[in-house]
């Protein structure tokens, strides 16, 4: 759990450059496939990996602080689901949630000018 906070951690701040999994996924994995590239911008998805980042540190709060790691590993089932579900379908849950709060108002359009939708 402590390097899922690191990668996620490092995710937000930095983009990928100091998280491995980040590193992985964009130097190896990717290059690898050989699927069409689908483009994001770095709003949605750094609001993505915030919410991630909730998820692995209230995970790892759960679990090291309250000794519940039966509620962790539910938090992190969660988190792998949502992993799934955009590695799989490329549907990502944060991206879309990102939208939505623009949409209404929630998130101005100037935080992200491509992402008008």
């Amino acid at each position: 759990m402590p390097v899922l906070v690191y990668g996620f951690l490092a995710r937000v701040l930095t983009g990928p450059t100091l998280s491995p999994m980040g590193l992985l996924a964009t130097k190896v994995v990717a290059p690898g496939l050989s699927f069409p590239v689908k483009l994001v911008s770095g709003p949605p998805k750094r609001f993505a990996q915030t919410i991630s980042l909730l998820f692995s540190m209230t995970a790892l709060i759960l679990h090291f602080a309250f000794g519940l790691s039966e509620v962790a590993s539910i938090v992190l089932g969660i988190l792998v689901v949502f992993a799934v579900l955009e590695s799989v379908f490329a549907f990502c849950d944060g991206c879309v949630t990102f939208g939505i709060l623009m949409r209404v108002g929630l998130i101005p359009e100037s935080v992200c000018k491509s992402c008008v939708f």
